[in-house]
This record gives structure tokens, sequence and C-alpha cells, in this order.
């Protein structure tokens, strides 16, 4: 596995659990994190970016990955 792909899959694994947060808090309107770390605590704060940081860094890995694939028919 090259760097890249390694990075790839931690940012991926983070923003799947950051959803499956927000997955229950729609369904149930229970915020994991916070009920883990304290109502917007400094370790709550860290976390959000952690995952929103994660998100941008796929979403751009994935535009990479994108753009280098060619197409020969």
């Amino acid at each position: 596995m090259t760097f890249m792909s390694i990075v790839k899959w931690i940012t991926y694994s983070v923003v799947l659990i950051g959803a499956l947060n927000w997955g229950l808090i729609g369904a149930f309107n229970f915020d994991l994190v916070s009920f883990l770390f304290g109502e917007m605590s400094v370790l709550t704060r860290v976390i959000y970016t952690i995952v929103g940081l994660c998100a941008i860094t796929y979403f751009v890995l994935s535009i990479k990955d994108n753009t280098e694939c060619t197409y020969n028919y």
C-alpha cells in the first residue's frame, strides 16, 4: 500500500464515523461525540474539526484519483 492510499483509508474511516454520528443526530437527536466528550468542549470541537478536515482531504484525494484515470477505448 502506498502512503496516499493509507491516508485515503484513514480519512474515509473518519468521515464514515462522522457520517454515522450525523445519522444518529438526524434519527434519534443523539450526538454521540457530545455525549462522550461533553457539550461543545474543547475535545468535542477538535474532533469535529478533524472530521471536517478529513472530509476535505478525502474529497481532494478522490478528485485527484478521478483526474488521473484515463479511459482508452
